[in-house]
């Protein structure tokens, strides 16, 4: 098949790009690199440098006639989404649209979301959270998710757009960007290779589920042939909190660093853990990369480039 990765050169977006070529597919990355690095780029994939609200997009869908857009591209640090919600918007609401259109113009017959099952949900009120747990996300950039859900279900109902919705959890792993306020696996790790203390926010009793970055390729791998136009959750369904990761990846620093604790941010979720049974009980997905070995694969990848 014919594959556009929007993000391509991002942390997850161009692992995924990766295991589609492996498995033969033609793959475009569409990235404006201003948090992907063209040295996560295949070099069997075609790569164009664009921003996804480019009124451009069109003539290259036009021109290429993909059968399936896998979309990554997004500005998804939560904070950032507080302090500019105009600019998480345009991007993550305006942009992914500019893709829509193009896509029910074209003829592509199946478009993959990355959604969110951190940020979706809010405080959740049962643990772990299934597909059909109230959505009431608390920050822009998970309403910006949630917005894109419901254009989907309309884009199926109104042109037969075909749709898989995969909702991560904390996603970790090689290639996530140490220098951004999201993730907190790869920022601990990189502080730990530099003999500086990772800082905990707030008392680190907060907790998240954290999949390893191998076990969602392989989710997004399975999205491309399933026909539904369903939500699944990309989670382990277990909670790890703060604290513990910490100690976890100290461990396999060498407990070298001390904890350190610093303000709290306001409006942080305090727990948050997802159910991917749907995704197991009709696929036979699980994850599995467990945290610690999970954790060492990530520290040896920062290594091995430090």
């Amino acid at each position: 098949m014919k594959i556009l990765v929007t993000g391509g050169a991002g942390f997850i977006a161009s692992q995924i790009a990766d295991e589609y070529i492996n498995e033969g597919h033609q793959i475009f990355i569409l990235d404006n690199l201003t948090t992907g690095f063209e040295k996560n780029i295949n070099l069997k994939a075609q790569f164009i440098r664009e921003d996804i609200c480019s009124s451009a997009i069109i003539s290259l869908f036009e021109k290429e006639k993909f059968d399936v857009v896998n979309h990554h591209a997004a500005q998804i640090d939560v904070r950032k989404s507080v302090n500019d919600p105009v600019f998480d918007a345009n991007t993550n609401i305006l942009g992914t649209i500019n893709l829509l259109q193009a896509s029910i113009k074209t003829g592509v017959k199946k478009f993959i979301f990355a959604s969110t099952g951190g940020a979706i949900y809010g405080e959740q009120e049962y643990f772990p959270a299934d597909e059909k747990h109230p959505t009431n996300p608390v920050s822009p950039y998970g309403i910006t998710k949630l917005t894109i859900e419901k254009y989907l279900y309309f884009y199926r109902n109104e042109y037969g757009l075909k749709y898989s919705i995969l909702r991560y959890a904390n996603v970790y792993g090689p290639r996530q960007n140490p220098f951004g306020e999201a993730g907190v696996v790869a920022i601990f790790t990189n502080k730990l290779l530099r003999n500086e203390n990772p800082v905990i926010n707030g008392n680190g009793k907060q907790t998240r589920d954290y999949v390893f970055v191998e076990d969602v390729v392989k989710a997004n791998v399975i999205a491309l042939n399933d026909n539904s136009s369903e939500i699944y959750n990309v989670g382990t369904g277990t909670e790890t909190s703060v604290n513990e990761l910490f100690l976890k990846l100290n461990k396999v620093a060498g407990n070298k660093a001390e904890e350190k604790h610093g303000p709290a941010p306001k409006g942080e979720q305090l727990r948050s853990v997802i159910s991917s049974a749907k995704l197991f009980n009709r696929f036979k997905w699980k994850p599995s990369i467990k945290i610690d070995e999970g954790l060492q694969k990530t520290f040896n990848f920062f290594s091995s480039i430090n």
